[in-house]
């Protein structure tokens, strides 16, 4: 497999949101954290919109998004990418994992999975949580491959799962350099057999951003917190895969004032309604760069 990126290349830094709502002073944060760490090391930084749910993604979210980021001053390289045009290539990745026997697919709706679960009461093995919730209880990881063919052939919906237990064991032991956190060995098997595609979706969030990072590069990956636990899965799929591992970087994640983390209801703390409201955005620059002051000192950088 390719080794870390980051021993031979300049740094390769991204931003990556969902045109799924406004962005807000947190978005602002990553951004400005993510091409901090590009410019200071004369790397690149990189622009990615993450638009895989036709459901929730619209135009004008893209556009503000392109708005607020030239409103606060940042480049970034062009053409910037869409995952909604790469569909063709994630599903080589998909094609490429069932080829090796870690796929299957899953019939079940999420009122099946929850009445296994509550069926299984006492039985541990079946109603263990990972950091997502409740562990898929495995219900059609057990049907015959004529059964999943006729199902198939029948046009039911389904997605497609991963078999956790065949790819841990292909892919052997596997770790990670996080900057905030040091070392790191790698446990996708707490998240059980995640899905990969579904039909309203063609790929999951995990699939996509593994395969776009190698695609463009990225030799730092940096994101909130709140993300830390999905790298397990993220090192897991770039094994499968043989694709380049990058470095990671968790950062703290701005509040309001109630303590809660910002999301894209906080209307208040929208980069367009500062912007509307007159903010110069050397505020932002500012609030940011403060908050990436303290991370920086926590984490020496």
């Amino acid at each position: 497999m390719n080794a870390s990126a980051t021993a031979s290349s300049k740094i390769a830094t991204r931003f990556a949101p969902s045109p799924s709502g406004l962005l807000h002073l947190g978005h602002a944060y990553s951004a400005l954290f993510a091409h901090r760490l590009a410019v200071s090391g004369e790397g690149r930084f990189i622009l990615r919109i993450e638009d895989i749910d036709p459901g929730r993604c619209k135009p004008e979210f893209e556009d503000g998004i392109v708005e607020d980021l030239a409103w606060l001053g940042l480049e970034w390289e062009e053409p910037f990418l869409r995952q909604s045009e790469r569909l063709p290539i994630y599903a080589d990745a998909l094609a490429q994992l069932d080829t090796a026997g870690l796929l299957y697919p899953c019939f079940c709706t999420r009122s099946d999975i929850a009445a296994e679960i509550a069926r299984a009461g006492a039985a541990p093995h079946l109603s263990h949580h990972g950091p997502d919730g409740p562990l898929y209880p495995g219900i059609c990881k057990q049907l015959s491959a004529s059964e999943r063919a006729r199902r198939i052939a029948d046009n039911e919906p389904h997605a497609l799962r991963l078999d956790m237990d065949a790819a841990v064991s292909a892919a052997g032991t596997l770790t990670w350099h996080d900057r905030t956190r040091g070392e790191q060995t790698a446990q996708p098997e707490l998240f059980g057999d995640i899905v990969l595609a579904r039909k309203e979706v063609a790929t999951s969030y995990h699939l996509a951003v593994t395969v776009d990072d190698a695609a463009q590069g990225i030799t730092l990956v940096t994101r909130g917190d709140d993300l830390f636990a999905v790298t397990h899965i993220h090192r897991l799929l770039q094994a499968l895969l043989n694709l380049d591992v990058p470095e990671w970087h968790h950062t703290v994640l701005l509040v309001n004032n109630k303590g809660s983390r910002l999301a894209k209801r906080d209307k208040a703390f929208t980069l367009r309604a500062m912007r509307e409201a007159g903010t110069d955005p050397e505020e932002i620059w500012a609030m940011s760069i403060r908050q990436i002051a303290r991370q920086a000192a926590t984490d020496g950088i």
